[in-house]
């Protein structure tokens, strides 16, 4: 009997002003450049990057894996392009570790340029990627998102968008050179009834 195929998200979602693209390798060089020009930015908030992570050989491989990840309804990674500038990337959301049977949840991680935090962007590609993952062939019970305690802006998109923090997760991630604690927040499907598939 064939296993049953995984469930499958939209390879591309709209919002007023953003597009949200699945992987593929050629952006290598698109997500290299967001990468590169956010290095600093990001480094307070992201655990370590491996060895190549910042040339387009890194961004390609990465790329690939994530693309295999979708296509096997494991990890959803999207990058994010303005619509009224969409020859690059401006950001990214990554929905991963889906677990399926009594879960039915999955990770949620994101990021955005550091030019174009404060306007509500992030909060709109959001927006999509929840209504994506709780209904359609995804169709998950639970989003959890984790952030550091002084990460007050990311800790404002999770509340508007519904997410309830849960506890403080001591020496969750290795961030920045050192074992960090982190608030856990959730997010449940409304919709969501009764016992999963299994």
């Amino acid at each position: 009997m064939p296993l049953p195929s995984p469930a499958i998200a939209a390879q591309q979602l709209e919002t007023p002003r953003l597009l949200l693209q699945a992987s593929d390798p050629a952006m290598s060089r698109e997500a290299l450049a967001f990468v590169a020009r956010n290095q600093a930015h990001f480094a307070p908030w992201d655990p370590p990057t491996p060895e190549g992570f910042f040339t387009v050989r890194g961004q390609r491989e990465r790329l690939l894996k994530s693309r295999r990840a979708f296509a096997a309804g494991e990890a959803f990674r999207y990058w994010l392009r303005l619509r009224n500038d969409p020859t690059r990337i401006v950001g990214q959301v990554h929905v991963f570790s889906v677990s399926r049977g009594a879960f039915h949840s999955a990770m949620l991680g994101y990021q955005l340029d550091q030019t174009l935090q404060g306007a509500g962007l992030m909060n709109e590609a959001l927006q999509a990627i929840v209504h994506e993952m709780f209904s359609g062939p995804v169709r998950l019970h639970r989003l959890q998102a984790a952030h550091l305690p002084e990460n007050l802006r990311s800790a404002a998109v999770l509340a508007r968008l519904g997410f309830k923090p849960e506890g403080m997760a001591t020496h969750y991630l290795y961030i920045n050179g050192q074992w960090r604690d982190h608030v856990i927040n959730a997010l449940l499907n409304p919709a969501f009834n009764g016992a999963p598939p299994v």
